[in-house]
């Protein structure tokens, strides 16, 4: 719109005024267009009533009038601004129009020249109508308002109104105070105060309210204390600042004043739609998220609040807030919050203040996490086939962009290729051998997809692809042929180091038993080694070597052939033995059960025969007939005879020898055609199935029948005949320990023997020969099992319960009596079925028999149960119950299984004691752990008593190394209570100070042992008190007593000697109270605190053999003088340096087999190892050198040589060493003899007692003969402490070396130490050092250690 470039200056105001005048009132002459030209804006708008109230009588009624005011000087505009707010209102009517009032002015709408255009703004609280808000019409430079909305600024006036409108209607929320004082009433909307105060103060709030542009109605919604605030709701429009003080002035005015209005305390906040937008509409963690707020008020007081963080929002590094104000209309504030984390989460509010006025408005942000979804794991195979990793995003929106990222050892890189309609992304990848050699075959490389949102977030998901490289297996390239009963060996070798599995397996897929083969991994590759040692026709086939990485596998073949061919035990001869005559002959035979092609041959001396083929069913035998006078050349003689199997490969295997014994005829009186014949009294055995009992060829008997020459007759002596059917299982078990799927048909086969041994019970319990049978087939299978189910433990015990029936028990007593040890053995067999078995789903397995109970329970992870199982044989009168502690369980490992076992009858079968007194009279209990303990583990048991004849009964535990590993009763560790008709029994691993030098301990709670804990316990104290008290002595003395070389070197010793057998003593109370009461991780500390006493005890006796060569040195050497430096440099190293590795390669070589310390005590472990022996032989061995030296030393003093004269105070200090030797060394020598002597088992209790005695005094002996019996630290402490009369009457009463009022020989106390010592004559022996020191506090008792 163009206009002339005179232009005017003009303005909208809008009049509201009441009038009484009536409805028909005609108001267009009020309107009147001031100083208007015609060419410019001219006309009239016309009169726009803005609420009529109709009523039946004249009423007043309120108009809204358009005024447009024209002029064009600029600068009037705000003087007539300044004006019209300096009005009062109402404006009382003029006389031409008395019953019309002035409520109030607005100023709307202001026009100004702007450039060639003319721009109208709309005032505070005012609009442009919408349709007015053309595109083509808005100010762009000043309104930023979008089309379609209300806007600010036009270019010129439209051509006909309306001009800016009031925007719409909003509640203010108001309060004020009346300074009066509050009563309660004000709080019931139902008093009469309430409402009066609502009542006069309506009143007031409508007649101030009213002038407001737009006003609807005022509401005092209530009252709360401080004096009396006042709370009020008024609708209307936005109104401005000056405005809403003229109203509150009003307000304040028509209010009566009794009620004390504070015209300072009007508050307001009002609830007009201010704009809150939030970008981005979905925010995703790491977002910048900008919150803007949009109020249409003029002012830049904005601030922000997080509701949870309870504080404005301030300008940081993670948040900024930007206010600015458009047109002077317009209040834009934004928030940017940087890294939008689900911290930043909660409610935010957007508050602008404006005088009395607060805008608020508040939104709640949610944060939504980006999750990504994808295979996590990928296995890829390096055969170049293309493989895709995919990430999808769980929100379906646009991402800026999506990043792929690798890190790894190897670098293989791929395609990315992203779907924006379904948020995923695809990453393309093929590896070939060149990119994954051999050497990174099952390295991982960790691919990382990163979404990118428009606004900075990221997510990212990591997905972990192996890489397998095809490995490539090499095999044992020659050709493997072997006959049965050979060995062979298959080496597979693969290039890649990483597998998680290998194994070997058959053409027909049948796994290989894994004991049979070996794997070691390398660097660069890795290798498994199959070993068969007894090759059986099982073995022949195609086997192949499998690597297996994830689901990658690499296979090599092996084709291996063996030839058949008897093994030596499948190899039955007839006779075993035979007494043949000089011209006689008899028939010999060797058979097998197959039937192949072998050249068979018999061999006697240096000749060998053909044999002749007989095949009878599915035993074939190889027969030759022994003619004696053309075979052998003299006669009588022992004739051994073997017959040669040869298969077709040429391998050849001998069969047991026939014994054969040539005697003259005239010799021979027992004549049988199978026996043969006999000399009296000959003994001779015979298979079973060649004897005259029936025996069917296609299952044969095994087992001998030992027959005896009496008179003429064979009579049979002992029968150890195996039925058919269980001689046929004892065969398969013998082959089934060599088959490579053995651990697949043991099912099979222990159902077999369970069947098999039910039908022919009647046979095993007249038959030793089935009994022993049937326990060398549980002997076998109890070798082969890696886990035994509860299907395969039935068909154990319930074999077990029929062996062990009371019928048999008969049977049992003939194999004791040939000196076997099956009752051992079964029980060693059970003992490892237990361990290997794993029930199934329930923890809990229970199997009862009438001669055996099991039960057992799994150690689940967490908080176990107490194990604790009773067992009862009501037929047997006999019960027994065993517990483990919760304490105890809690150390096993998840998945542990804890099995019982309880026989009632085995008590007769097991064997005496070692002396043979004592028999088991109750049930045989055997409990099983199935992974190892490693930490200290006690059992409880109880058993009924049923000893009637009155006997000490005694609890014992089979150990199965006694008796040459035959097994017997023991009763070490065991602990036994009597209470009725129950013996309690605990069995742990204690010992005693003893144990120290004695792999055996005494009973627990016998009286030795209250002896031994007696004496330990006021041993150790004193002996810590006295050496401590030695080197406090020392230490006063040192510098009197140390002045020529030789007593410096002896007191360097005594120092080093109580030190080092202090702290040792302390340790051992550290390793007492460790097993004592079972502290946790005690095992590590139990280590640490052997291995420290085994070290400063040793360092004990090293320094003792310091000194002893010290003095030998010194009186053998006389003219070779040492410097002091050089021999503490080699004093220093022989007695920390020697024991120092002594005690390092002790740890080192038994610790990681752990079997460095005793399961029952914190010392060196004996049974296993035999670890003592670096503690036992350099004690020992020092003490005889130290015996030696004084010898020598003592020969030395009493008759020294010529020239052997060292000087007085030298000879002094000399002389008090031989006497300190002397007297130690002796009383070490004594100690450990009685210490030996408790090596060996069932030594006397006395060796016990004075071993723990002497050792156990060990320090008090130091102080009272390595310190204070020496007269120069005697006269040292006298002269420190001022007894000057003492020391000189002392150093007066010396004879040949010296006599102290103490130690004189006139003193009672030193007389009986000369005596003691077998000393005559008037010289002391004043200083029998600290040399001895024993071992160690050897001597404690069981409360000390355990």
């Amino acid at each position: 719109m163009k206009y002339p470039r005179r232009t005017t200056l003009c303005f909208m105001i809008i009049v509201i005024y009441s009038s009484h005048i009536t409805m028909t009132l005609n108001l267009e002459s009020i309107v009147h267009p001031l100083n208007l030209h015609e060419h410019e804006l001219a006309g009239e708008e016309p009169l726009r009533q803005k609420r009529a109230v109709a009523m039946s009588r004249p009423a007043a009624k309120e108009y809204t009038v358009d005024i447009e005011i024209s002029f064009e000087n600029a600068s009037l505009l705000e003087p007539i601004r300044a004006y019209l707010n300096s009005l009062n209102f109402p404006i009382q009517g003029n006389d031409t129009d008395p019953a019309a009032n002035i409520l109030s002015i607005e100023v709307t709408t202001v026009c100004r020249p702007t450039g060639n255009e003319i721009w109208c703004s709309c005032e505070t609280g005012y609009r442009w109508p919408q349709e007015q808000c053309l595109p083509n019409l808005i100010c762009q430079d000043q309104d930023n308002s979008p089309a379609g909305h209300h806007c600010n600024c036009l270019k010129g006036l439209p051509p006909k109104g309306p001009f800016c409108q009031l925007q719409g209607a909003v509640t203010l929320r108001m309060s004020v105070r009346l300074n009066v004082g509050f009563q309660e009433e004000l709080r019931n909307t139902s008093s009469a105060l309430y409402r009066s105060y609502k009542t006069d103060l309506e009143t007031a709030f409508q007649k101030g309210y009213s002038i407001l542009p737009g006003f609807i109605l005022v509401t005092v919604t209530g009252f709360r204390p401080g004096s009396v605030v006042v709370s009020y709701e008024v609708k209307t429009t936005t109104p401005s600042s000056e405005l809403m003080r003229k109203a509150n002035d009003l307000v304040t005015q028509n209010l009566n004043q009794t009620y004390k209005m504070d015209y300072n305390s009007f508050q307001a906040t009002t609830s007009n739609e201010t704009k809150f937008s939030v970008t981005p509409e979905i925010i995703f963690e790491g977002d910048t998220v900008t919150l803007m707020c949009e109020n249409e008020v003029s002012s830049f007081n904005v601030s922000w609040y997080h509701v949870g963080r309870h504080s404005d929002i301030q300008n940081s590094s993670k948040f900024w807030i930007a206010t600015t104000v458009l047109n002077n209309m317009t209040s834009v504030s934004r928030l940017t919050i940087y890294n939008f984390t689900q911290g930043d989460e909660g409610e935010y509010i957007c508050k602008l203040t404006l005088d009395i006025f607060e805008y608020e408005s508040r939104k709640k942000i949610n944060v939504t996490p980006i999750r990504i979804f994808s295979t996590e794991k990928v296995e890829v195979t390096c055969d170049n086939s293309p493989v895709s990793l995919n990430c999808c995003s769980e929100i379906n929106v646009t991402w800026s962009k999506v990043e792929w990222k690798q890190e790894g050892e190897i670098t293989i890189p791929g395609n990315s290729e992203t779907d924006s309609d379904s948020s995923c992304s695809r990453y393309t990848l093929q590896a070939d051998g060149t990119q994954c050699s051999s050497g990174s075959a099952g390295r991982t490389v960790v691919y990382t997809c990163e979404f990118i949102s428009a606004h900075g977030a990221r997510g990212s998901k990591d997905i972990e692809v192996t890489f397998t490289s095809v490995a490539n297996i090499t095999i044992t390239p020659d050709p493997i042929s072997v006959s049965e009963g050979q060995n062979f060996s298959i080496k597979c070798i693969s290039d890649v180091s990483n597998y998680d599995e290998v194994y070997w397996n058959t053409s027909a897929g049948i796994k290989i038993y894994q004991k049979f083969y070996t794997m070691r991994r390398y660097p660069d590759g890795a290798e498994s080694v199959l070993t068969v040692k007894t090759s059986t026709r099982e073995w022949n086939g195609t086997y192949h070597c499998v690597f297996r990485y994830k689901n990658s596998y690499s296979v090599a073949s092996k084709d291996v052939t063996i030839h058949p061919l008897p093994l030596e035990p499948n190899i039955m001869v007839d006779p075993l033995e035979a007494a043949i005559p000089c011209k006689g002959s008899h028939p010999l035979k060797c058979c097998v059960e197959e039937d192949e092609d072998y050249r068979v041959t018999f061999h006697v001396d240096f000749l060998s025969f053909p044999a002749a083929k007989e095949v009878n069913g599915k035993q074939v035998c190889y027969k030759f007939n022994f003619m004696a006078n053309s075979i052998v050349s003299r006669c009588p003689k022992n004739v051994d005879v073997f017959c040669r199997f040869t298969n077709v490969a040429g391998d050849s295997v001998q069969s047991p020898s026939m014994k054969l014994n040539l005697v003259p005829g005239e010799n021979v009186t027992c004549q049988d055609p199978i026996l043969g014949a006999g000399e009296p009294g000959k003994v001779i055995q015979k298979l079973c199935q060649f004897s005259h009992l029936p025996s069917s060829p296609g299952s044969p008997m095994g087992g001998t029948m030992t027959y005896k020459c009496v008179g003429s007759q064979w009579q049979l002596k002992r029968s150890d005949c195996i039925s058919a059917p269980i001689n046929n299982l004892l065969q398969q078990a013998k082959i089934l320990i060599k088959s490579p799927s053995q651990d697949k048909k043991l099912p099979t086969y222990l159902k077999d023997l369970s069947d098999n041994t039910g039908k022919v019970a009647h046979e095993v319990s007249s038959c030793p020969g089935n009994l022993g049978a049937i326990i060398n087939i549980l002997d076998l299978f109890s070798t082969i099992p890696g886990q035994v189910n509860s299907e395969m433990m039935k068909h154990v015990l319930s074999t077990i319960n029929i062996i062990l029936d009371k019928p048999v028990l008969n049977t049992w007593k003939v194999l004791q009596q040939q000196q076997t040890n099956h009752s051992s053995q079964l029980l060693d067999s059970v003992e490892r079925f237990s361990r290997a078995l794993r029930p199934e789903g329930s923890s809990v397995l229970s199997i009862s028999q009438t001669n055996v109970q099991m039960r057992s329970m799994v150690i689940k992870s967490g908080s176990p149960k107490p194990y604790k199982q009773t067992f009862v044989f009501s037929d047997s009168d006999l019960r027994g119950e065993v517990a483990i502690d919760k304490c105890h369980l809690e150390h096993l490992q998840p998945d542990t299984s804890i099995v019982t076992v309880a026989f009632p009858t085995l008590k007769t079968i097991l064997a005496r004691d070692a002396q043979r007194n004592n028999f088991a009279n109750s049930l045989v209990m055997t409990t099983t752990v199935s992974h190892k303990i490693t930490t200290s583990f006690r059992i409880s048991m109880t058993f009924k008593n049923n000893n009637s004849l009155g006997g000490r009964p005694q609890c014992v535990f089979w150990n199965f190394a006694l008796a040459n590993h035959t097994g017997g009763w023991d009763s070490s560790g065991c602990y036994m209570k009597v209470d009725g008709d129950s013996v309690f029994c605990s069995c742990d691993h204690l010992t005693s100070f003893s144990i120290l030098m004695s792999p055996d301990s005494p009973d627990p709670d016998s009286l030795l042992k209250i002896l031994l804990d007696i004496i330990s316990y006021i041993g150790l104290c004193f002996s810590i008190l006295s050496l401590a008290a030695c080197l406090v002595v020392e230490a006063v003395v040192w510098k009197s007593v140390t002045k020529n070389r030789t007593s410096y070197m002896r007191h360097i010793c005594i120092v080093n000697i109580a030190a080092s057998l202090l702290v040792a003593d302390i340790w051992f109370i550290v390793a007492s109270t460790i097993r004592d009461h079972h502290y946790v991780l005690n095992e590590t500390a139990c280590v640490a605190a052997t291995f420290f006493i085994h070290f400063f005890y040793l360092s004990v006796f090293f320094w003792m053999l310091t000194l002893g060569l010290m003095l030998f040195y010194r009186l053998v050497f006389i003219l070779h003088d040492a410097s002091k430096s050089f021999q503490k440099a080699i004093a220093f190293s022989l007695g920390y340096g020697c024991p120092l590795i002594i005690s390092v390669i002790t740890v080192g070589v038994t610790q990681p087999q752990e079997v460095y310390t005793r399961k029952n005590a914190c010392w060196l472990n004996w049974e296993d190892t035999k670890a003592l022996l670096a503690f036992v032989i350099p004690a020992l061995i020092i003490v005889v050198v130290n015996m030696t030296i004084t010898v020598v030393v003592i020969t030395k003093i009493l008759r020294p040589s010529i020239g052997d004269k060292p000087n007085k105070q030298e000879k002094s200090s000399l002389f008090q060493i031989s006497k300190s030797i002397g007297v130690l060394t002796p009383l070490l020598g004594l100690t450990w003899g009685f210490g030996l002597a408790t090596v060996f088992q069932g030594s006397n209790a006395v060796f016990h007692i004075v071993f723990t005695l002497l050792n156990a005094f060990q320090g008090l002996f130091i102080l009272l003969f390595g310190c204070l019996w020496d007269q120069k630290v005697q006269e040292a402490l006298l002269k420190k402490f001022s007894l000057s009369r003492w020391s000189s009457q002392h150093s007066k009463s010396t004879s040949l070396g010296s006599s102290t009022p103490v130690f004189s020989m006139s003193s009672p106390i030193s007389r009986r130490f000369n005596n003691l010592f077998g000393k005559t004559g008037t010289y002391n022996v004043s200083t029998p050092e600290t040399t001895s020191t024993s071992m160690e506090n050897t001597s404690s008792a069981y409360s000390l250690l355990n």
